[in-house]
């Protein structure tokens, strides 16, 4: 276990399907689906709540993998509120933005709830529609979610159609996919299977990575996209050549609205916000 588990889903899944002569593609990458919480739900409720399909609240599975954030179910406090919103976008990013084929629930874009109903199949009620009238919250989620899907579509860095190889893109230049320390060194074998570590840098060059019909190469914008699982802030040191000069700040996790601000040079610290997901644009 350690953060290789999560860099493995991250990029593809190579591990699981490069030996079969299978591409990147072959992932379908979702963290929830039609069964079980919507997305709201996982970070609202740490067990189901299926009264209301008339079974006393035995149907639906108990091993939900949930966390409710401090509070279970609907709650006025606003730090867990917070906390819950930044945690939907945190894994709306991880979905949009790992290599394969992201597969979203329809209203996890926007907040949907089923009140804890984990099991909705027999209910044809606002459990179940998808409500498009928003909340203020929701319609930030939603256009956070736009912004996500914008980039995934602009850049095909994010749109892999072969595996990374974790190799120089050319002489003197970074892999094509690098995973990146708090000092803005490349992890080493230790800590890449150290399940102690909660912040992580997913370096992904756009450098020629693919070619159009006709085989010419293409070229995109390289990123760097910092994970950080803890309670706490933590720094990092933005890494420098051959990584990169500049950074640019494109979204941030940590702020409720689509758009980040910020830019660093190589060697700037920065500061992650507890439970965020920070996306750079690399220059230089």
């Amino acid at each position: 276990m350690g953060i290789s588990d999560l860099g493995w889903r991250l990029s593809g899944s190579a591990d699981l399907y490069s030996s079969e002569g299978r591409r990147p593609y072959a992932s379908i990458n979702f963290v929830t689906a039609h069964d079980g919480f919507t997305l709201r739900d996982l970070y609202s409720y740490n067990g189901k709540h299926n009264e209301a399909n008339g079974e006393d609240n035995r149907d639906g599975t108990d091993n939900n993998r949930s966390w409710n954030c401090g509070a279970e179910g609907d709650t006025d406090d606003p730090a867990v509120t917070t906390l819950r919103h930044r945690m939907i976008r945190n894994q709306l990013t991880t979905l949009m933005l790992s290599t394969g084929v992201p597969m979203l629930v329809a209203g996890d874009e926007f907040g949907r709830t089923q009140e804890g109903n984990n099991n909705a199949y027999c209910q044809d009620s606002p459990l179940s529609w998808v409500d498009w009238d928003l909340s203020e919250w929701q319609q930030s989620l939603l256009d956070f979610s736009r912004r996500l899907v914008n980039l995934r579509r602009g850049h095909r860095v994010f749109r892999q159609r072969h595996f990374f190889r974790g190799k120089p893109v050319f002489e003197g230049g970074p892999k094509d996919l690098g995973w990146i320390d708090a000092t803005g060194d490349e992890y080493n074998e230790r800590e890449w299977h150290d399940p102690n570590l909660r912040t992580v840098g997913m370096y992904l060059s756009g450098y020629r990575r693919e070619r159009t019909p006709d085989g010419h190469p293409i070229d995109d914008e390289s990123y760097l996209i910092y994970l950080n699982a803890s309670f706490e802030p933590a720094d990092v040191v933005l890494p420098a050549a051959p990584w990169g000069g500049s950074y640019e700040a494109v979204l941030d996790s940590a702020e409720g609205t689509p758009d980040a601000a910020g830019q660093g040079a190589a060697g700037d610290t920065l500061t992650l916000a507890a439970h965020s997901a920070l996306v750079l644009r690399v220059s230089g």
